[in-house]
């Protein structure tokens, strides 16, 4: 099984579907949507005016340079490379996702990510002589097949560094990238929608020796009227 597939099949149980707010909760008396749920719509989320300026005001800060960024980029690319039925990771944005997470969380990810960058680096360096994005392909992969899986036995110990960046940016690129329209996509994931019940099976009424009253049938499970508000008569019988 490809690596991408192994790490999908990951987060199949864990991706329930998504909530998307309408604005039409959100209008004036006069019909008209109002500035900040304009901006919701936008951005594809619900954002509160407040939390809309920290975006802005996160977005708007640097801390990764350009070589740190591309290295990122590389990274989140050979993690969830492009395939013929979805994007890479850079097309959904990922990289941009792990930037806006190190300056929001900077005590969690900007130090430890920084030196992880400058590890990745400095190994190029040493078995290369070239930094890691002036690696070929191979080179690449050479150095990441080193640091891309656990070493409970101790047996890498100079590899330990750059084991526990990799599994770091690789939980950040998942989380980026399975969060995206095109990781939802990727999973198949379509949300919650409505079913059809046409009542309980046959085979289990008849294991219970139960059935259905044929009117209740009708009335229960006539899917025509199935947006129709029930109405009871005094009594408790269901009328429509």
């Amino acid at each position: 099984m490809k690596r991408r597939d192994s790490l999908k099949y990951m987060l199949v149980g864990t991706i329930a579907g998504a909530t998307v707010t309408s604005s039409s909760s959100c209008k004036t008396e006069t019909g008209e949507v109002k500035e900040e749920m304009k901006k919701t719509e936008e951005n594809l989320y619900g954002r509160t005016p407040k939390e809309i300026e920290h975006d802005e005001k996160v977005n708007a800060a640097t801390y990764f340079n350009e070589h740190e960024m591309l290295t990122i980029a590389t990274l989140c690319d050979i993690i969830l490379p492009a395939t013929p039925t979805a994007g890479s990771a850079t097309e959904a944005k990922v990289p941009e996702f792990i930037d806006f997470m190190a300056k929001d969380l900077p005590s969690y990810f900007q130090l430890p990510f920084r030196g992880g960058l400058m590890w990745l680096d400095t190994e190029a360096n040493k078995r290369f002589n070239k930094q890691f994005i002036d690696c070929t392909p191979e080179q690449e992969i050479a150095i990441i097949d080193d640091i891309a899986y656990p070493d409970p036995d101790g047996k890498k110990p100079d590899m330990a560094p750059g084991i526990k960046f990799f599994n770091s940016i690789r939980n950040l690129t998942m989380t980026g990238y399975y969060t995206t329209r095109m990781g939802w996509d990727d999973l198949g994931v379509t949300s919650n929608f409505a079913n059809v019940w046409d009542g309980v099976p046959e085979e289990v009424l008849a294991n219970h020796d139960v059935d259905y009253d044929p009117e209740w049938l009708a009335k229960c499970t006539d899917q025509s009227k199935r947006n129709d508000i029930a109405e009871w008569d005094d009594d408790g019988n269901l009328l429509t």
